[in-house]
């Protein structure tokens, strides 16, 4: 495949990710209304996609290393079209979070494959700034999406908005079926092998290198997920912004992603992953650190956050294909795997960052505010110290 294939392949499998759950949050006030639902529902059609996401990348990482990247991508991509259509014409609140599950299930196995493929056809240091590239495009996708997702649901209805994910989908999988050639040289026969398997996590999970990236990444994206999960509620019904304003706010947060994702390739080519890493970790903590400051000031405005959260999104487009390229690594035999266990901590965290919001916004800014300060803290910890003491062992 030329390269520019590869990278618009990687683009819309790993922008599944943000127009799955970005798309419709514009709508989520109005979807809640709608079925008479209380927000604690509203969040656990993220959180419940986000957990099945997670849990079955465990099931689709060994599964690809074993049968290859084309047929699991053709499945996963399949259902993940039938199960858009499903959720577009769910009649209730709880027939909406069983079809959000399947969709976020079947959306593992391209977000999965996405990650392994990088590290099928490049070495590690390589395989971040190809990775970057994709991201970027996986930055446009998430720019679209909240405008989009705002304007459907404020020309049409939320169902329009989620009926768009039903194309991307049906996209994907047709650009998979005619172009996509597998990237698995040699497959593992023995990958599904209960002792082999077992193995393998292990060898994973003792890796320090692993834990350092994955760390990094898991800690990035929870920051974000707490602007994700939380965003609609506090600027359209605390902040009084409209859901064409707030998809505004989304585009220019994804905009700052990609500025992030292009500084990357340059720092890398400049400076190596862990000191690239350790700049992104000041901008990271000094978002965080203005935004929660200016909140405990009284100043609760779009701008209090914006203009801070620019500067964590910042930092989250060069600790994503930093964390996410060099979890992966060091296991060049076992990258589906690897990728699966790095996705499914991300999507763990996600999961416990929405349980707790859903249990702690209270009509104020602080709950998502504190949230990304305190994850900000997290992540240039990481970056200072996990990341300087073990990076070189996927660097390389």
């Amino acid at each position: 495949m030329p390269p520019a294939l590869i990278v618009l392949i990687l683009s819309l499998l790993l922008g599944l990710q943000p127009i799955t759950t970005d798309l419709y949050l514009p709508a989520l006030p109005a979807l809640t209304e709608g079925f008479g639902a209380s927000m604690a529902q509203a969040q656990l059609t993220l959180t419940a996609l986000l957990l099945a996401f997670g849990l079955s990348q465990l099931i689709w990482g060994p599964l690809s290393d074993r049968f290859g990247r084309r047929p699991i991508l053709l499945i996963g991509m399949t259902a993940y079209v039938l199960a858009s259509i499903a959720s577009t014409l769910a009649p209730s609140m709880a027939q909406l979070i069983i079809w959000r599950t399947i969709q976020g299930a079947a959306m593992g196995a391209g977000v999965m494959c996405a990650r392994a493929i990088v590290r099928d056809l490049y070495a590690p240091v390589q395989g971040a700034r190809v990775m970057s590239k994709a991201l970027s495009g996986l930055g446009v996708t998430a720019c679209l999406s909240a405008p989009l997702g705002g304007l459907l649901s404020d020309l049409f209805s939320w169902r329009i908005a989620l009926l768009a994910l039903t194309i991307f989908g049906a996209v994907c999988l047709t650009l998979v079926v005619l172009r996509f050639e597998e990237t698995v040289r040699q497959k593992n026969p023995r990958a599904l092998q209960p002792a082999t398997l077992l193995q393998t996590w292990l060898t994973i999970l003792r890796n320090p290198t692993f834990w350092a990236f994955s760390a990094l990444s898991g800690a990035s994206y929870a920051g974000l997920f707490t602007f994700l999960a939380a965003s609609s509620f506090v600027f359209i019904r605390v902040l009084g912004l409209s859901k064409t304003e707030y998809g505004m706010v989304m585009f220019f947060n994804s905009i700052a992603y990609i500025g992030g994702t292009f500084a990357c390739r340059r720092l890398l080519g400049q400076f190596g992953v862990r000191r690239t890493v350790a700049i992104a970790g000041a901008l990271t903590l000094s978002g965080g650190s203005t935004m929660g400051l200016l909140a405990l000031a009284g100043l609760h405005s779009p701008w209090a956050i914006m203009l801070p959260q620019v500067l964590f999104m910042i930092g989250h487009g060069i600790h994503q294909p930093c964390g996410q390229s060099g979890a992966v690594g060091p296991f060049p035999q076992a990258a589906g795997a690897a990728s699966a266990l790095n996705g499914f901590i991300m999507m763990l965290l996600a999961f416990v960052v929405g349980n707790w919001l859903g249990g702690h916004m209270d009509g104020s800014v602080y709950p998502m505010v504190y949230g990304i300060w305190f994850w900000s803290v997290l992540i240039s910890l990481t970056a200072w110290t996990l990341v300087q003491k073990h990076g070189d062992g996927g660097a390389h």
